[in-house]
């Protein structure tokens, strides 16, 4: 009996950050990579602006006063904003992320009516990112402003 040839089978192996840029990764992959990136240097910055504020809040009554008066600034209160548009647009986006890595409207399924497929859960899901985040954006903006 004649045997038949058989190719080896992949060998798949642990990657290095080196080996990463050699890859053709799919722009979702590389949104991911990012979004994991930015969520990392998000935590750790977190802490760097919270815990000297608090202990300066909490060292003394005129510490206190100072920092109040510091943080009713406009242009602290427009830093401040940035900043949670910048943390709401990060969980927005990770609960998006989320969604996709469970395959949740990836699917393009075929339209009944017009027989042509529908794309649009994947196309505005970012768009609904950016729509919510920028709406509780507003939100807290009119809060940290003072109309509430």
């Amino acid at each position: 009996m004649s045997e038949s040839a058989t190719k080896p089978r992949p060998q798949f192996r642990n990657l290095g950050v080196s080996d990463l840029m050699s890859y053709r990764l799919p722009p979702a992959a590389k949104a991911s990579f990012l979004h994991r990136i930015s969520g990392a240097l998000l935590l750790l910055a977190l802490p760097l602006v919270i815990v000297p504020l608090f202990g300066q809040s909490v060292h003394s009554p005129e510490t206190f006063a100072a920092m109040k008066a510091w943080v009713a600034t406009p242009l602290c209160k427009i830093v401040l904003l940035v900043l949670m548009w910048g943390y709401f647009h990060h969980f927005c986006a990770g609960i998006r992320f989320l969604t996709l890595d469970l395959h949740w409207g990836t699917a393009r399924v075929p339209s009944k009516r017009t027989g042509t497929p529908v794309r649009v859960a994947p196309q505005r899901s970012g768009a609904v990112v950016i729509g919510i985040a920028l709406g509780l954006t507003v939100v807290f903006g009119l809060k940290l402003f003072g109309v509430w």
